[in-house]
């Protein structure tokens, strides 16, 4: 073994730390400076370019000596393993791709404990080899982040082994004061934090005092995004612990000033940004991103964030938001979730001139060179992620929500969640109203305020699903529902001037101009407002809805809370607390006489589904989600 006298006190805590069976990652400040360790072992095999070494997910055996080189030095005897080796100088060297087999060890019993194949490209990304990551059958727990592995030890891996200051900025495995004694010495933290080691249910309570302590909303939302960025798992625990009360600052409402404001509040990139300057090199733009097992992909363009219109590359923070709802509530491991905004260029002329503007100034791009844009998008996702890959549209204005939802469901696993995850809650509601209200959905008759995505993909789903319990024709259970636009009630006599996607619901009647004209005419049972214009749904409205039924099914479903068509006070007060009221923002809390929520029973929360349950259907549940409590880097 050859040294250089500048190394050996580092090569004796190798050797310390190698009796004492730890594993470390040593960083060199560059290829040059480097160890080689040369050893004959012939036990060991070793094609060209290619090293087998011992992984195990519980004791990681191995310490990484080169920055480039890929040498290895294995513990023998630990795990199941005796062997080791290590590239040459020479090898090292080489530019050609290198691949790494990384095997776990075998037990007593001769089983292995699981593995994978690393193979590095000639560009420098890993890619698994032998398998396309989520068409293989989802994605592996790379990061240890499920609840079912939480009693396992695992490593810190990335590229590499993090420690030091650098695990510390690593926001996926940093715990700031909860790194326990043991793990500061094992990953040279030691005199990188102060000597005290807190618990994490302790920085939940520090954090939601400091949260408390400001009185703006934004602010609020300003400090979560930066716990984001520097702790995941402590921004989960506390979102998980105090949902109802930071819910509204992660999303609806305050999502919509912050990205109103995003040029002015931001800080670092949350996700991915593609804009014109990337058409031809989005493949390549999308590898930059360091996560390789994704899972769901939430992209907007921009053009029609909640009801506050085109706010182009500002967008980014309904992606952010949306995901970091999915993993809070929905157990989708945040390693697996990717945020992207696609920058055309915007048509808001407040933005266009704003100094702060984080997007492309000038305006928005359309037609040929969009579909280009979006259509390499496409492809470059299901090439790099797979078939399985989610791709959810998230806020594109209706003439392109309908067309890529309808280009690509064929091809790709897309969804839009103005036009179908909205239709499929509202579904829900209404179907639970009727307990109350009585009759089937073929009973009662349906008027909505905005017809865009939401509104008629509402309008669709209610009357696939009457068909589907009545087994009569799509179109004549259309007759029940009726839309008001911006130019009053929909009607054969305007069909030739409608978008494609309203006319469906073109019946005869004659024009009608006013939404308390249209109720006292139509006589609708349910009222359904998705226009984002704020206090659409006036006392007037209410009350010609109160007056025509007992309980009138009343769902102001705009957000943010500032475009909601009334509030729920606003609904119970003038329909004198007979309304049956749901919203999409939150609301205070409202006191009236007999409300409804006391009739309320436990029979009303029974779950529905066709598939077999699990014995115990929360511990199911739970170990396949993600948990946010911090794991052992032991």
């Amino acid at each position: 073994m050859y040294l250089t006298e500048a190394k050996e006190q580092r090569v004796r805590e190798i050797e310390r730390r190698e009796k004492r069976g730890k594993i470390q990652l040593l960083s060199f400040p560059s290829p040059r400076d480097s160890l080689s360790l040369h050893f004959s072992l012939p036990s060991f095999q070793l094609s060209d370019q290619t090293a087998t070494f011992s992984l195990s997910y519980t004791c990681l055996n191995i310490i990484m000596l080169s920055s480039n080189a890929c040498s290895f030095m294995c513990k023998s005897g630990v795990g199941g393993w005796s062997s080791c080796s290590n590239f040459s100088a020479s090898q090292s060297r080489r530019s050609a791709p290198s691949r790494v087999t990384c095997c776990a060890p075998t037990s007593s019993s001769g089983k292995t404990h699981g593995g994978f194949v690393m193979d590095k490209e000639a560009n420098g990304t890993p890619t698994a080899v032998g398998e396309t990551p989520i068409a293989g059958g989802g994605v592996r727990d790379v990061y240890g982040e499920d609840k079912a592995t939480e009693d396992q030890c695992v490593t810190p891996w990335s590229v590499s082994v993090s420690s030091g200051y650098t695990l510390m900025r690593d926001p996926h495995f940093n715990k700031g004061l909860a790194f326990t004694e043991e793990e500061r010495d094992a990953h040279f933290l030691r005199g990188l934090l102060p000597p005290t080691v807190i618990s994490q249910e302790t920085q939940v309570k520090k954090m939601i005092q400091h949260i408390r302590q400001y009185q703006v909303p934004l602010q609020k939302y300003v400090a979560m995004m930066d716990l984001q960025g520097r702790n995941e798992r402590l921004f989960y625990k506390l979102l998980l612990d105090h949902v109802e009360e930071l819910l509204p600052v992660v999303y609806t409402p305050t999502v919509g000033e912050a990205c109103q404001k995003y040029g002015s509040i931001f800080m670092h990139p949350q996700g991915v940004y593609i804009s014109l300057k990337e058409k031809g090199r989005i493949l390549e733009v999308l590898r930059n991103w360091p996560e390789k097992n994704i899972q769901v992909i939430v992209v907007t363009d921009g053009e029609r964030i909640l009801g506050l219109g085109d706010l182009g590359c500002q967008g980014m923070g309904i992606p952010v938001g949306k995901l970091s709802l999915y993993s809070a509530l929905g157990g989708v491991r945040p390693s697996a979730c990717l945020p992207i905004t696609i920058d055309v260029g915007t048509n808001n002329e407040k933005l266009l001139n704003e100094e702060l503007y984080i997007g492309l100034k000038h305006k928005r791009v359309t037609g040929q060179e969009y579909a280009e844009l979006l259509h390499e998008f496409m492809n470059a996702v299901k090439q790099i992620y797979g078939e399985k890959v989610l791709v959810q549209f998230e806020d594109f204005a209706n003439h392109n929500a309908f067309s890529l939802l309808e280009k690509y469901r064929s091809t790709h696993l897309v969804f839009n969640d103005d036009i179908q995850g909205t239709a499929s809650v509202v579904l829900a509601g209404v179907v639970s109203a009727l307990k109350l209200v009585g009759g089937n959905l073929t009973d009662h008759r349906f008027l909505f305020l905005g017809a865009g995505e939401a509104g008629t993909g509402i309008a669709e789903l209610l009357a696939l699903e009457t068909s589907k319990r009545t087994n009569v024709p799509v179109e004549e259970l259309r007759k029940n529902i009726w839309l008001v636009d911006s130019q009053g009630l929909i009607v054969k006599s305007r069909e030739d001037s409608l978008q494609h996607f309203k006319r469906p619901w073109a019946h005869e009647h004659e024009p009608v101009k006013e939404l308390v004209d249209a109720i006292n005419k139509i006589k609708p049972t349910v009222l359904i407002g998705t226009s984002g214009q704020g206090r659409a749904f006036t006392k007037e409205v209410i009350e010609a809805m109160a007056s025509i039924n007992e309980k009138p099914i009343i769902l102001s479903l705009s957000n943010p809370t500032s475009q909601s068509e009334c509030t729920a006070e606003e609904a119970y007060t003038w329909s004198q607390g007979r309304a049956i009221f749901a919203s999409g923002s939150p609301f205070d809390p409202v006191e009236y006489a007999e409300a409804l929520a006391s009739q309320v029973t436990e029979e009303d929360y029974s779950l529905a589904t066709n598939l077999p349950q699990p014995k115990d259907l929360v511990k199911f549940a739970e170990n396949s989600m993600y948990t946010p409590a911090y794991r052992n880097y032991m």
